[in-house]
């Protein structure tokens, strides 16, 4: 009975996995035809109001669900588990309340903070989303206190392709009918409501049956809406902080960039354009993000599991394996990423105007999926104080620094300092770890040469490759060029695989971690017979 239990649990993990993978992969990649679609200046208009939307999708899909379902799986019997999700869902209409009021009645100051008062009513469309955050996040996070993953996945899906299909929608329609970049936006937020709306109307069913019942007076003990609210606060706050790191970064870079560049002398139309063209660096870090901690993250139930059995070998090796896949991927990406680049730029949005930018930006992947790993593993252990503090400098770092960098250095300086700022997160996690924390959380320089090796590698035969096919097609199209770029990938990706196995950069458990590790280190270990 037990075995099938967690034998459930698991398939379930795997399917909310595999869900919240395809809808973050839409989430990025529908932003390329958008901003082909719309141009710089559109790009730039979605992109400013993006991270209001960012926060609460957030909210809604990986930060709230995530405590709601550790607050549903604390509690013994049924009744229980439903007083709780009552709960949660007042806490979170009162929270959700506040945000709705906040954004419609200063819409006009932060556009105006932002440096563009034509923003007010992208801000008021997009903060009706938030109306509908506590019934997805109680929702979602009631199923998966239950271990029942496919509702939650469901409606993650469904949300983001109603929504993608609306944008994309509405950016041709504007193409066609000629609508200023304005309307553009705020029908284009628009769909991100009519997405929430659907979602919600999924969890109707649960609602009526359950959460808006009364229950008994007696269902045994729950706690005070004094402490959830405190719960709440500290642990679900952090779970929503580090969820959406990349996307406060972006806030700020909202209030910040077009302004820096106005200020710096630059016209109001070419500062819109380069922020749309900045812009271009998000899709890409997103999508690094998703395939570098979407394979570690298949290691938290062995974490998980490790913290309750108290078995400390085990949680040092896990901790580890998931620090050597983490940065083994995400530098793989990120150095693949920065030496395609030009070709990529043109790729993706038709030309290469800011390259530098991007290339730079990109290196927040490293960064962001170690700060993650992190995250993950404080989190295992009740451990909440130094990321708080960390996340808090880091952001203040970006604050202080980003519109003067602006000034001095264009979009370059915006992205310099997005990258200081995650880099000062990771050192004060570390500096604030207990002493037994930063044992396990330490790497060691044997990995770190080997990572080198098969990053060098991978760099040379991806320029190589480059410059032969370029050669051939030197005025290539765009579709000519995707296919140079899918091989020249394969021939790095290859490249890297080869370099680590033969230097034994990953364990064999952590090659089996990986998605078709098993096939790509049997095939290799074949080959060497």
């Amino acid at each position: 009975m037990q075995n099938n239990k967690m034998k459930n649990a698991m398939q379930g993990a795997f399917i909310l996995t595999l869900a919240s993978l395809v809808a973050k992969v839409l989430s990025a990649i529908y932003r390329i035809p958008l901003q082909n679609l719309v141009g710089n200046t559109g790009f730039y208009v979605y992109q400013q109001i993006y991270p209001i939307y960012g926060i609460g999708i957030t909210f809604a899909l990986s930060g709230f669900p995530v405590f709601v379902s550790k607050l549903v799986a604390e509690q013994e019997t049924e009744s229980q588990k439903i007083k709780v999700a009552q709960k949660a869902f007042v806490i979170l209409s009162v929270i959700s309340l506040v945000i709705v009021v906040s954004l419609l009645s200063f819409a006009p100051e932060i556009a105006h903070g932002m440096g563009d008062v034509g923003l007010t009513p992208l801000i008021r469309c997009v903060s009706l989303m938030f109306i509908f955050m506590p019934f997805l996040a109680v929702g979602r996070g009631y199923y998966q206190g239950i271990f029942q993953m496919i509702p939650t996945a469901r409606s993650q899906v469904m949300e983001q392709v109603v929504r993608v299909v609306i944008i994309i929608g509405v950016a041709y329609t504007a193409v066609n009918q000629d609508w200023n970049v304005y309307r553009m936006g705020t029908w284009a937020m628009s769909g991100s409501v009519v997405a929430a709306i659907v979602s919600t109307l999924y969890f109707l069913r649960l609602f009526k049956k359950k959460i808006f019942r009364p229950l008994p007076t007696q269902t045994g003990p729950i706690a005070s809406y004094k402490k959830l609210s405190k719960r709440f606060l500290i642990e679900g706050g952090t779970i929503c902080l580090f969820a959406t790191i990349i996307i406060l970064l972006q806030l700020i870079d909202s209030f910040t960039v077009k302004n820096g560049l106005v200020a710096s002398g630059v016209s109001n139309k070419a500062a819109k354009s380069l922020k749309g063209i900045y812009d271009r660096a998000q899709p890409l870090v997103q999508l690094g993000l998703v395939v570098a901690t979407s394979f570690s993250t298949t290691l938290l139930p062995s974490l998980t599991k490790a913290v309750q059995k108290h078995n400390r070998y085990e949680f040092k090796r896990t901790v580890q394996s998931m620090l050597h896949i983490s940065l083994a991927i995400s530098v793989a990406a990120t150095v693949g990423m920065m030496t395609l680049m030009p070709q990529i730029n043109r790729l993706l949005f038709g030309n290469t105007e800011g390259t530098s930018a991007i290339m730079i930006y990109v290196v927040a992947i490293v960064l962001a999926a170690l700060i993650a790993t992190y995250n993950s593993v404080l989190q295992s252990v009740n451990v909440f104080k130094p990321a708080i503090v960390a996340f808090f400098i880091g952001l203040g770092v970006k604050l202080l620094l980003n519109r003067v960098a602006v000034q001095q250095y264009g979009i370059n300086g915006a992205s310099l300092v997005t990258v200081l700022s995650l880099a000062v997160i990771l050192v004060f996690m570390q500096l604030g770890s207990s002493d037994s924390l930063k044992g396990n959380l330490r790497l060691d320089i044997g990995f770190f040469g080997k990572l080198i090796l098969a990053s060098g590698s991978m760099v040379l035969v991806v320029n190589w490759s480059k410059m032969v096919l370029l050669s051939l097609f030197s005025n290539s199209g765009r579709i000519e060029l995707g296919i140079m770029i899918v091989v020249v990938v394969l021939l790095g990706g290859l490249t890297f695989s080869g370099v680590a196995i033969g230097l034994r950069l990953f364990t064999i458990r952590e090659w089996l971690t990986i998605p078709y590790g098993k096939k790509l280190l049997k095939k290799i270990l074949d080959n060497k017979k």
